[in-house]
């Protein structure tokens, strides 16, 4: 028998028509502390411009941006005008001492390097927290971010959010009813990077725009002089600042594969790239992560490839004028078929069209539900709903954990064998300050 779903505005008008109702006090629905759904968070924005001023929109639609902070002026602008009432910062650490009693839950859509201080002082706070991905720019931060998740009880969600949207959903249900038999190997590529890489750190000599906080920006990383080749957007090729290519995108393109197939941590990396460089990430890469045999799950290859570097055309893709489908996407290899989608797990299709045609025709059954957006999903887990699926200790931490030991692989160029168990590098010592990085005085986790 099918089930008809009904969308939450005609459940909500249907309620509305029929019965009478009345909002109650947050302490009769969940006891002190506890708001009710009809309750508005007070959320403080940190880093609000870029992507962050999609992240103050997003949370922004249904609750109150109680502040904004920002350490450049002009990248606020556009998020402060759309708020205006919102309180203005320009330290997240003053913002939080200040009126930490005051709001609920913070975002963090700050620079990689940036993300662990922000979120660990929101935290312990007792903040409900949302980073932008990759959680963090080293491992060390991302352990810190899982262990405080789980020691203030706080409801937490990463920035990948293609793990909220349909086709991530789709993919899994796919591939565990099996229309690609059992998944081989996944073949990721991307354009990125989009922004310099592979340069040695420029000498010219600038004046810090008056707009600009430069050592705020600068935070807990080590101090050096202004220059546009950082900031506001070209900090993620840095090694200081970002995580490179890899770090900006496979938390997107390795999600639906991580949380499909239970990938866990790899046994064996393998990097290839052009020449590297100290400051920077190199300006090509590949990355081959072997995931051992899982209960049912084979062996599983997972390979990255950035600097536009695609993987081979598939058979079944007759006219190479149609290879790659796009600039940035991900091709699953199963024994009876292939699947490609976006980056995000978007448009997930077969390559088969007499399959695919099948599955359009005769869906297999919903199982992984269908969500609102990405910013619902963790206003509703703040408000005691479920957790966020994309949250820090569950499924952020170790994916982003999975993927940032792809960048060990890159700056050491060796090959690394990695306990299974714990993620520990096993075949070599890889550099302290690659793991853990010093922090500058003033700030700390």
């Amino acid at each position: 028998m099918s089930k008809t779903r009904i969308s939450r505005r005609k459940f909500v008008r249907d309620v509305a028509t029929g019965l009478s109702f009345t909002i109650v006090p947050a302490h009769v629905l969940g006891g002190r502390g506890r708001l009710a759904p009809s309750d508005k968070l007070n959320i403080a924005c940190i880093g609000v411009g870029g992507m962050g001023a999609n992240d103050v929109r997003g949370v922004g639609k249904t609750e109150n941006i109680y502040a904004l902070c920002d350490v450049d002026d002009r990248q606020a602008a556009g998020s402060v005008a759309a708020f205006p009432l919102a309180k203005r910062f320009k330290d997240f650490r003053v913002l939080l001492d200040k009126e930490g009693k005051n709001i609920d839950a913070v975002t963090v859509s700050t620079p990689d390097h940036t993300h662990t201080v922000a979120g660990m002082m929101a935290m312990k706070l007792g903040k409900h927290t949302r980073i932008q991905k990759p959680l963090a720019r080293t491992l060390w931060e991302v352990k810190q971010l899982e262990d405080a998740a789980r020691k203030y009880k706080v409801q937490t969600q990463m920035g990948n959010q293609g793990h909220a949207e349909e086709g991530t959903r789709l993919i899994r249900e796919w591939v565990e009813a099996g229309a690609i038999g059992t998944v081989r190997e996944i073949q990721l590529w991307t354009n990125r990077p989009i922004w310099p890489q592979a340069i040695e750190r420029p000498l010219e000599e600038y004046y810090t725009p008056p707009w600009i906080d430069w050592d705020l920006w600068l935070g807990p990383a080590p101090a050096r002089p202004y220059n546009p080749a950082y900031a506001p957007f070209k900090w993620r090729g840095w090694w200081d600042f970002g995580t490179g290519a890899l770090g900006d995108i496979a938390c997107h393109s390795m999600d639906a594969s991580f949380w499909t197939l239970g990938l866990g941590y790899p046994t064996r990396i393998e990097p290839e790239s052009t020449k590297l460089f100290g400051e920077t990430a190199p300006a090509v890469s590949r990355i081959t992560y072997t995931f051992a045999a899982k209960g049912n799950r084979p062996e599983v290859k997972v390979v990255w490839r950035d600097g536009s570097l695609y993987p081979p055309r598939p058979k079944e893709v007759t006219d190479p004028a149609l290879w790659p489908f796009d600039t940035s996407g991900q091709l699953w290899i199963g024994d009876q078929g292939k699947l490609v989608a976006g980056i995000y797990g978007e448009d997930p299709r077969l390559l088969d069209e007499a399959r695919q045609a099948e599955i359009t025709a005769h869906p297999p059954a919903q199982k992984y539900p269908r969500l609102e957006s990405v910013y619902a999903e963790w206003i509703a887990a703040c408000k005691g709903g479920t957790p966020a699926g994309s949250n820090f200790p569950d499924h952020a931490g170790p994916l982003t954990e999975m993927v940032l030991l792809g960048n060990l692989a890159l700056r050491t160029a060796q090959v690394l064998e990695i306990d299974a168990h714990t993620g520990e590098v096993a075949n070599t010592k890889v550099p302290a300050e690659y793991v853990r990085s010093e922090y500058r005085a003033g700030w700390t986790v």
